[in-house]
Parts: structure tokens; C-alpha cells; sequence
């Protein structure tokens, strides 16, 4: 024996099961659909059209003043359906700050979801209750959360399996790194989603990373990489409900990157028009979640107009009662700032809630 078939040096992992296949997974518009269940997909179906809907009045809400900021996900909403629907009800899904349209899919209230953005709280939901965490403004900071409660679950036997959502912009920091790193040698129950949509803000995928796709770099981890048409509902969910049943298995973590693209600006205070063409988004529009599955369930008989009303009806239905709760005015109180901050307030946080109260009571009276 050498010293470089000791165990300190050797590795320990076959590289070849774990590389991603050369193109993205694809099932609409192929013959491998035939074996689509119909109920899944009407149930696919009816979730993207809510979900388009909610991404229109949350960007016309912002519009109006009603929220500060929305970062939309209108072209992902196959990815953020699929990561809804792939999770059992003691799942945990970890969101970015684009992620909404999946943690409303999840079961939270919209409005509740929107909280964030609207500048009331950091969370307008019990995370811990709905077993969804706070939406993640900083960048891929999430995943490691969602990798310390995977193993935590693990360790106390808990059948739980968590699911990660990241941008192509958020594998660049060293959260991701990190994270995916403790997941594979823990063999934590835990799944990545990155849903690369081509652009960190205004940065190209060109210019952030040379790595042949993002899957391809779970093979430094010791994990599997999959690579799926993230405008797929059907492939995405099939995909990613195979990593959360390979990880509720104890078969580890796995990182499925979603090809998608996002259609609106970064945010409603991002211009898009600097730094992409028209004709690029042009040609992802041809290439639409909802169309793809439009297609598939009218050629196999499936779509029908009672099934587009219904989808159409409940859609509007939601906008509706979103609108009109988001234009009441919130009764917020300012001490709540210091609320939650730690389980005992310190000394400085007691000083300066009661300067706030004593400036609020001047304000009154004078």
C-alpha cells in the first residue's frame, strides 16, 4: 500500500453516476408523457395559471404603491409549482426573495407572503406552523439554514426532508459552497434547486460561471447533479419529487438545476432593456410553462373550456381578494421592531424601545 491508497487521500465516490445528463429532462411534447398521470397534470395546470395571475397583481400592486418592491417569476412558474407540490406536508421549503409564487403554493396565505416586500415585517408568517422559512433577501444564505435543519431532523429521526431554492446568481457565494459541502459529507435530506434563468440581476451566465451547467457542480460535492427544462411543470416535478424521495430515503442531497428564464426585469426598479434583447425574450415566450402544458393536455384530450374556466375563475378569484386586502392600510406598531429580536431583550434594546415609546408619546401630544 502507497500513501495514496490510504484512506486520508483516497476518494471514496465514482464520479460517473453523479454527472448530469448532457441535455435538460424533458417530458411535454415527448412520448414519455403518455405516462403522465391527467389528474397531475389539471392539478400542474391550474396552479400555473394561478400562479401567472398572482405574479400580474403582485407586479400591478407594486405599481400602485401597495407594495415596495416585487421581484416577479413570471417564466418560472414551472419551477416554483414544481418545488410546491414535490414536498410532503412536514416538509420544509427555504425561499428566496423570488420565490413567493412557490411559498403561495405551499399553502400560505398571499398576503401573508407578501408581507416582506410590502416593508411591514421581515415575515408575515408563522415559519415554523406553515414549515416554510422567511423569504431570503440576501443572497443563497438560506441553504445553509436549510442544510443545518435537514441534519437536525436526521439526527432526531424526524421524517423530514428540506428543499433549498437558489438563483444563478446566489451559487456564486459562499453560502452555496458551504452549504452543499456539509450536505454531502452529512448526508443531510436536503435538495438543492438553482433555477437558472440567465441573468444575476444584469450579469449573464456567460460571465458567472465556466462550468459546463450548474449540475455539474454537485460532482465536487460527493452529490448527484440533474439538469431539467425548468419551463417543464411535468419534468420539474418529476424530478425534483425523485430527489426529495431519494433524500427522505437517506440516499443524501441532490442538486437539480432548472433552465428557465425570467421574462420581467429583475424588479419593478431594474431596466431590463440595458443588458438583453427583445428578441431574447421573444424567443422564450414561444417556449412558455403554460403553453408547453396547454399543448400536451389539448393533444391528449384533456384541455377543455370548463377546465380553462375553472383555472381562470380561481385565479381571478385570488387576485381579487389579494387586491383588496393589500389597499387596507395595515395597522403597524413601531415597538414591534423589538420584538422577537432575542427570546430576552437585552439592556440596549429595552433603552432604545423605551426612547422610541417616549418620542411616539411626544409625537402625540404635541
Amino acid at each position: 500500500m502507497t500513501v495514496l491508497d490510504t484512506p486520508a487521500w483516497r476518494h471514496r465516490t465514482d464520479a460517473a453516476p453523479l454527472l448530469p445528463d448532457p441535455e435538460p429532462y424533458r417530458l411535454l411534447g415527448t412520448p414519455a408523457a403518455a405516462r403522465l398521470d391527467p389528474a397531475l397534470l389539471r392539478t400542474l395546470y391550474g396552479q400555473l395559471v394561478r400562479g401567472r395571475r398572482f405574479n400580474q397583481q403582485a407586479t400591478a400592486l407594486t405599481k400602485q404603491g401597495r407594495l415596495a418592491v416585487y421581484p416577479s417569476s413570471t417564466g418560472q412558474e414551472a419551477c416554483e409549482i414544481g418545488a410546491a407540490l414535490a414536498l410532503r406536508p412536514q416538509d420544509w421549503l427555504f425561499p428566496s426573495y423570488r420565490d413567493t409564487l412557490a411559498v403561495v403554493a405551499r399553502g400560505v396565505d398571499p398576503v401573508a407572503a407578501l408581507t416582506l416586500l410590502r416593508g411591514d415585517w421581515h415575515t408575515g408568517y408563522d415559519s415554523r406552523a406553515e414549515r416554510v422559512a422567511p423569504l431570503s433577501t440576501p443572497l443563497a444564505t438560506q441553504l445553509p439554514h436549510a442544510v443545518g435543519l435537514a441534519h437536525a431532523a436526521r439526527l432526531s429521526g424526524d421524517d423530514v426532508v428540506a428543499l433549498a431554492l437558489v438563483g444563478d446568481g446566489g451559487t456564486s457565494e459562499g453560502d452555496f459552497h458551504e452549504a452543499l459541502n456539509f450536505a454531502a459529507v452529512w448526508r443531510a435530506p436536503v435538495v438543492f434547486l438553482v433555477q437558472n434563468n440567465g441573468f444575476a440581476i444584469s450579469v449573464p451566465l456567460a460571465k458567472q460561471t465556466a462550468a459546463p451547467s450548474f449540475a455539474h457542480k454537485a460532482v465536487g460535492y460527493g452529490m448527484p447533479g440533474r439538469i431539467v427544462d425548468g419551463n417543464d411543470a411535468a419534468a420539474v416535478h418529476e424530478v425534483l419529487t425523485d430527489a426529495v424521495d431519494r433524500a427522505r430515503g437517506g440516499g443524501g442531497p441532490t442538486l437539480v438545476e432548472a433552465v428557465t428564464y425570467r421574462i420581467d426585469a429583475h424588479t419593478n426598479a431594474d431596466d431590463a432593456t440595458r443588458y438583453r434583447d427583445d428578441s431574447e425574450v421573444a424567443a422564450w415566450r414561444e417556449h412558455d410553462p403554460i403553453t408547453l402544458l396547454e399543448r400536451e393536455l389539448t393533444e391528449r384530450g384533456l384541455l377543455d373550456d370548463a377546465l380553462r374556466r375553472t383555472a381562470t375563475e380561481e385565479a381571478e378569484t385570488m387576485a381579487a381578494g389579494l387586491r383588496e386586502r393589500m389597499n387596507a392600510d395595515p395597522r403597524l406598531d413601531p415597538t414591534e421592531l423589538f420584538a422577537h429580536v432575542y427570546a430576552e431583550p437585552t439592556q440596549q434594546l429595552r433603552q432604545q424601545e423605551a426612547q422610541l415609546r417616549a418620542e411616539l408619546e411626544a409625537e402625540q401630544r404635541s
